[in-house]
């Protein structure tokens, strides 16, 4: 009678033998499978934001070892400087990446645990890239610059990633750095891929305000990294305003010395522009500086009150200033030596010249400026006023050999402006405004409904994807004629502290609408790929907020 139980004593024991047996064997694809949780947008594996123009995937699965995984480059004339750099960044700091600390890719690295793998078992492995230059190797990225890339991935030949510029090469090496996931505690991997991909629109980018709030010259570059991660191509440098004058002028000096914060440390010297100009073209990225004239320009009178207008209150100055003073031949002068410094500073052929918010309060005010429009035949015509000084401003930065690019209140003014002129839309109603704009002849930007300084909560970033250029009421050639448009961040209430996070992801929405083609417009299939995105930032240094709701990143217990 002792027997039975016994022996069920003894099975209790063998039991639990065997259950600690099985949990000591090593289970190679084991993965934490969370509960279902659906409020929980869980991010996508191994896809590319923003959406190439065609991917194709096959199911095999590719391994990739890091520590013997190669770039192989291939160009008509040796080494290309721009590639290079980009070679060694990706292979050392994006490829096969952990849990970067934020803005430090060489500090300590946890490894990404492994979840599901995308496809079938491996099928082969991937010891090479064959990264392949067929055109010339151009050093400064330009609005013409041909982004185009094939990335082909397959297991029974050689892989290889192929571009006629630089540039493709660029936004191919982003895209196949997107498509690697782990595979296990020693080995990442890739599913077999054709991606033939190339930009919608050419003109892809983000404006940024460093005169409201000065951000340090690492901040400017985290941004051109948050950029290149989402193939956006132009950094809008609003450099000055009412607030500020951080530009270190080497023909005006005193416009910093007095204009800037502080003129030690809340300035950009020639070569703090000079290396943000470097790490953006090694990003294919171009650098457009905006000086916002008339308005906008109390910093430029701290130094030089007389380039401004002396508001008055009835015959006497009430100690205010204005505008510039489009009245004065001396104005122009300083115009033309200050923008030809500009123009030899910044390679960019675009220069953005402002031309919004112009107040005519003290214009009208001022006894020597309604005499000179006396003189001039437009007595009551603040407009013609504005133009007089815009079309001077417009043929000073012409004889540089510069084009230009203006808010679209030059336009709505009736200013005569050049065919060649770029008119930056930024208030609403967007589709009558661009439907004007191109009416007329003129290329446009838009902007209005990409001003992510406006604060909203929860998942705003579904409004900026729903928002296309292209739709206003305009035939197909008037719609060729939307180059492209950008992302503004205006900092008011926008330091070093906060401007990744408010910018990023939000303004990856308008990047996939700005490359992807105009079908790929879903929300719902978005979402899981913008999550992945989120998470692929965050892993890679950047602290970037969520958008989604509830969730989480692999990386979280790093930061």
């Amino acid at each position: 009678r002792k027997w039975p139980i016994l022996a069920m004593r003894y099975s209790h024991v063998l039991l639990v033998a065997l259950c600690m047996t099985h949990a000591a064997v090593p289970h190679r694809h084991r993965r934490h499978r969370p509960v279902s949780r659906p409020w929980v947008v869980y991010p996508s594996r191994g896809e590319v934001w923003p959406r190439p123009l065609n991917k194709t995937t096959g199911p095999g699965v590719i391994l990739l070892n890091p520590s013997t995984f190669a770039f192989v480059y291939l160009g008509p004339t040796g080494r290309c400087a721009i590639a290079d750099r980009a070679l060694k960044r990706y292979r050392h700091q994006l490829l096969f990446n952990g849990c970067a600390m934020p803005g430090n890719f060489a500090g300590s690295l946890r490894r990404v645990p492994p979840r599901d793998i995308v496809g079938g078992e491996p099928v082969a492995g991937l010891n090479s890239l064959l990264v392949h230059l067929r055109g010339p190797c151009e050093n400064m990225p330009h609005q013409d610059m041909d982004e185009s890339y094939t990335l082909q991935l397959r297991a029974d030949s050689r892989s290889a990633l192929t571009a006629n510029s630089v540039w493709g090469l660029l936004r191919g090496l982003e895209t196949f750095s997107q498509i690697v996931y782990p595979y296990d505690a020693f080995q990442f991997a890739v599913n077999e891929t054709v991606i033939q991909d190339a930009p919608r629109f050419r003109h892809r980018g983000l404006l940024i305000d460093t005169s409201r709030h000065y951000l340090p010259i690492k901040k400017i570059v985290e941004t051109l990294d948050a950029m290149a991660y989402n193939k956006m191509n132009v950094l809008h440098w609003h450099m000055t305003d009412d607030q500020s004058f951080p530009f270190v002028s080497r023909t005006f000096p005193a416009m910093s010395e007095m204009g800037a914060y502080d003129p030690e440390t809340h300035v950009y010297r020639p070569d703090d522009v000079q290396y943000v100009i470097t790490e953006a073209a090694s990003r294919g990225i171009r650098v457009m500086v905006e000086f916002d004239t008339p308005g906008h320009t109390l910093s430029w009178g701290q130094a030089y009150p007389e380039l401004l207008t002396t508001c008055y209150r009835g015959n006497m100055s009430n100690g205010e200033l204005g505008p510039v003073d489009p009245t004065r031949d001396e104005t122009y002068i300083f115009m033309s030596r200050f923008f030809a410094e500009v123009a030899r500073v910044f390679p960019e052929q675009y220069l953005h010249l402002g031309g919004d918010e112009v107040s005519y309060d003290c214009w009208k005010s001022n006894p020597h400026i309604r005499r000179f429009m006396q003189r001039m035949g437009f007595p009551s015509r603040y407009d013609k006023l504005e133009e007089h000084y815009i079309q001077r401003l417009l043929e000073i930065v012409q004889g540089l050999g510069k084009s230009y690019v203006v808010w679209q209140e030059v336009f709505d003014n009736k200013v005569k402006i050049a065919p060649e002129t770029v008119v930056h839309v930024w208030k609403q109603p967007q589709n009558e405004e661009l439907a004007s704009v191109t009416s007329a002849g003129y290329k446009a930007l838009l902007s209005a409904c990409w001003y992510l300084d406006y604060i909203s909560y929860g998942a705003d970033w579904k409004k900026y994807y729903g928002c296309d250029p292209h739709d206003f009421a305009g035939t197909p050639a008037q719609k060729t004629l939307v180059i492209g448009g950008e992302v503004c961040l205006w900092a008011e209430y926008i330091d070093a502290t906060n401007i990744i996070s408010r910018t990023w992801p939000r303004a990856s929405a308008a990047a996939e609408r700005l490359w992807s083609p105009a079908t790929i417009n879903s929300v719902e299939e978005a979402a899981p790929r913008l999550e992945e995105h989120r998470c692929r930032m965050r892993r890679r240094g950047l602290m970037i907020e969520p958008q989604n709701g509830p969730g989480f990143c692999d990386c979280d217990n790093a930061v």
